[in-house]
């Protein structure tokens, strides 16, 4: 066997891969290790977390009958992420092959009838080739030869040592990699390019790469595709594009119609990742380099027409002492905690006049009075256009609602700006109060900023929408704090409508009190002392006997259904979630009748699915059980999993979490017709619950409301 067969061969898999593979769950491959002793041992990895060669998992999984059909797509990513030069590694080689497919596919389909020995070498030649079409320069003409990087391993020589716009700058973050490294990922690359045969090119590289992404997600920083596209939008259409702290490119991909792109990250893995990505999206012009914005900029030389950037928060090593007299800092010197300032200013110093910048800030960028020095004079001299800020959930860090700073670059004929457009989106219809990645509104959060943004872009003032959008004078900003948080110049919405609105709040309010007594359950009569020495039996029991089916959530992936959450379960709302972005997988949808229990946290929730609820996927720490109609009746079987001794007895507390294990629930062994006269009194228990917790939200709407309106002048205290 080859040398770099043996290496493929090598490749380890954990036992998350392994279930896959075998179209099993992960407590299954727990199974095969304790009962099989010829079982493949672990070759890596923990004690907790072991990994195992793949080719001898996969002779052991054929021998035993128990290998699915691998599709091509999961193969060629476990030869992605097993690459013994590391999953990086193996992208870049894949993307710049995939590259060559893309651009010559037929001298790819003459390289690839070579055995391995013979295509290594001509290979590199192609690449080389095509890098220099799509990407200029591929290869160090310094006299260093193929396998040394244009621009040093740290993505900072090479970009330091040139002049900015000097030959040999493009491309720098991609070199050609030489014939000695392709020979280890020839099985990788031809297995690339039998996927791109069904995907395509960009898409097998897209699939690979989001792959990559999400088994590794604490590694980086991105920028989802909701911010994204809205950030687009803001840019407006554009020729020229720079992100000087790229990521993978999401932003830049997201300008149709550019025809230049510039990209430039501190991690040259990433810079590399990004060129190849924009390089295989489409044909324009790209340029990319590896190395810090803000010390080593690759793009002196540039003046685009929009730049968009998503730069990293909170640096305090950002470079403050030895750019302090950097030109770039027109409107100021950053102070030494104000390095999203330095991000601003670069991305203005590198527009064109007219030129519009998008970026995404943290939202103590537009209060610290670190920083208002130099918003004053963005905004006297007009270069910031709006800040808009977006609901907690939009993009990393979670948990805080970013800003959006639309900038422009000022010039001779372009003079200050006499107002500034706020916009906060927290008010948009749909955007949960809790926030949530996964139930923004996206189409409404962008109608609802882009609705504000054209006719102030076009007339530079816009009509006020309550508590949404307001154009403020420039002057009433200029004060000792420079507060620019959308929230703290806008006027909240008048009640949602005025008193009028209020009004119905209370006649519902009414209407469910009303409700709510006519439901209140009657006194409660003793039940017959026998009743406690009735016979029980266990969930777990009625699945083995088939009375009901089990199933759990969070298995699905893709797009497909609203996801019905653990939140919606414990609140009692409509399915709010949605599923992650992945490789789709099935699943698991709800019908009616279906009984569903939290799992974490010790509650006593069971919900019964109704017609309204019905096909929502299951989400995560959430189980499902499906009575069979013929011998077990849904209400009866919800009525007795929420009682509180029986959840007690079945919850474990091994963790700093109670779980509760569903199969160890207990419930009586009673007739179906007696089931469903317990059914009926938990349905009624059921309808009054609902009845209650309506009311208390429309009491809490009533009082705010009226809490806003008398603060606000629009109610009179009499």
């Amino acid at each position: 066997m080859p040398e770099h067969a043996a290496e493929v061969a090598a490749s380890e898999v954990t036992a998350a891969t392994i279930a896959r593979l075998a179209g099993v769950g992960r407590a299954a491959v727990s199974n095969w290790r304790r009962r099989h002793a010829d079982f493949p041992k672990p070759v890596g990895g923990t004690e907790t977390s072991p990994s195992f060669a793949l080719c001898e998992v996969e002779q052991w999984l054929r021998a035993q009958g128990k290998l699915a059909e691998v599709s091509l797509r999961e193969r060629v990513w476990q030869q992605v992420s097993g690459h013994p030069a590391g999953a990086l590694t193996a992208l870049v080689h894949v993307g710049c092959a995939l590259l060559a497919v893309r651009q010559h596919p037929l001298k790819w389909r003459k390289l690839t009838a070579l055995d391995d020995d013979g295509l290594a070498e001509p290979l590199a030649d192609l690449v080389e080739r095509v890098l220099g079409e799509r990407l200029g320069r591929g290869r160090d003409r310094s006299g260093g030869g193929r396998d040394q990087l244009a621009g040093g391993r740290d993505g900072s020589a090479g970009v330091r040592d040139l002049p900015p716009g000097a030959p040999g700058v493009h491309g720098l973050s991609v070199r050609s990699p030489g014939a000695a490294e392709l020979a280890a990922s020839l099985p990788l690359l031809r297995g690339a390019a039998e996927l791109a045969a069904e995907d395509g090119p960009q898409g097998a590289f897209e699939f690979l790469l989001g792959r990559h992404l999400d088994a590794n997600p604490r590694q980086y920083t991105l920028t989802p595709p909701g911010p994204a596209a809205l950030m687009a939008a803001l840019a407006g259409p554009a020729e020229s594009v720079l992100d000087p702290a790229c990521g993978t490119g999401t932003l830049l991909a997201a300008l149709p119609g550019a025809t230049a792109l510039h990209g430039q990250d501190a991690d040259p893995d990433l810079a590399a990742l990004t060129g190849l990505r924009l390089a295989l999206a489409g044909s324009a012009a790209i340029r990319t380099g590896a190395a810090d914005s803000l010390r080593a900029d690759a793009f002196g030389d540039l003046a685009a027409d929009a730049v968009l950037c998503h730069p990293p928060f909170n640096e305090r090593a950002w470079g403050h002492d030895e750019l302090a007299y950097d030109p770039r800092w027109e409107y100021g010197l950053p102070a030494r905690t104000e390095s999203e300032l330095a991000w601003v200013q670069h991305a203005l110093a590198r527009l064109r006049e007219g030129g519009t910048a998008v970026l995404l800030m943290p939202p103590a960028a537009a209060s610290r009075r670190s920083g208002r020095r130099v918003r004053a004079d963005l905004l006297r001299r007009g270069a910031l256009r709006a800040v808009v800020a977006l609901p907690a959930g939009a993009a990393p860090p979670y948990g805080i609602p970013l800003h959006l700073w639309v900038l422009r670059k000022p010039g001779a004929a372009l003079r200050g700006a006499p107002e500034l457009l706020l916009v906060d989106t927290a008010g948009v219809e749909g955007v949960a109060a809790d926030g949530g990645r996964d139930r923004l509104p996206w189409s409404a959060l962008r109608s609802a900023v882009l609705d504000a943004w054209a006719p102030f872009d076009r007339d530079g003032t816009a009509a006020e929408q309550p508590g949404v959008s307001r154009s403020v004078p420039v002057i009433e900003l200029l004060d000792d704090d420079v507060d620019l948080a959308p929230a703290r110049h806008l006027p909240p919405p008048a009640a949602e409508g005025g008193t009028a609105a209020l009004d119905e709040v209370r006649e519902r309010l009414d209407a469910t009190l009303r409700r709510t007594a006519e439901l209140t359950p009657p006194p409660a009569a003793p039940a017959p002392g026998e009743g406690a020495r009735r016979q029980l039996t266990t969930v777990g029991e009625l699945a083995r006997a088939g009375a009901l089916v089990l199933r759990s959530g969070g298995t699905g992936t893709g797009p497909g259904p609203a996801v019905l959450t653990e939140h919606d379960v414990l609140a009692g709302t409509a399915p709010s979630g949605t599923l992650p972005e992945g490789p789709a997988e099935e699943p698991v949808l709800t019908r009616a009748g279906d009984v569903v229990v939290p799992v974490l946290g010790g509650g006593t929730v069971a919900r019964v699915v109704d017609e309204a609820g019905a096909g929502a996927a299951l989400g995560r720490s959430l189980q499902l059980l499906r009575p069979d109609p013929a011998a077990l009746d849904p209400w009866f079987l919800a009525g007795y999993l929420r009682g509180t001794a029986n959840n007690r007895q079945a919850s474990s507390h091994a963790t700093t979490a109670s779980r509760l294990d569903v199969r160890r629930l207990q419930l009586p062994r009673l007739p179906l017709a007696e089931q469903r006269r317990y059914g009926e009194r938990f349905r009624a228990l059921a309808a009054f619950e609902d009845a209650l917790r309506l009311a208390g939200r429309l009491g809490e709407q009533l009082v705010q409301g009226l809490h806003d309106g008398l603060t606000d002048g629009t109610v009179d205290p009499g």
